[in-house]
């Protein structure tokens, strides 16, 4: 984990338990509604 200063939360890179995002205060992004929309969009690229 990767901390920017002081006052940040940490940046779990690489940590893919939810339960340790969770223990450790990482920063996290719910994208549930962002790839929902993705896959619903069916275009045929991706950038």
């Amino acid at each position: 984990m990767t901390r920017k200063n002081s006052h940040s939360r940490p940046i779990g890179i690489g940590v893919q338990s939810f339960s340790k995002i969770i223990e450790n205060n990482c920063f996290y992004v719910d994208k549930t509604a962002f790839i929902k929309e993705w896959w619903e969009s069916y275009n045929d690229v991706t950038l």
